[in-house]
């Protein structure tokens, strides 16, 4: 590997670093939102209601695991 693809791939991974740690703080922020309305002195939902954001929730973070483990799946079946 030559030199320069080496310093693409370090900043590429020091993208990643960066960018993870700006998003994953604001999603968890976001779910900790949504937490609250949990809060049956502020709020009223039925059980339909937090199913469906479960539901969404949870095929969102399927979807999301499942786009990780196609890209490592196939950086593993190819190699020089």
């Amino acid at each position: 590997m030559t030199q320069s693809r080496e310093l693409q791939k370090e900043s590429n991974s020091d993208k990643f670093r960066i960018l993870a740690n700006k998003r994953v703080p604001k999603a968890l922020k976001a779910l900790d939102l949504v937490g609250n309305l949990s809060n049956r002195s502020n709020y009223s939902y039925t059980d339909d209601e937090v199913a469906k954001i479960l539901k969404a929730f949870k095929d969102k973070i399927k979807e999301l695991e499942s786009m990780f483990a196609t890209r490592v799946k196939q950086q593993d079946e190819w190699r020089l």
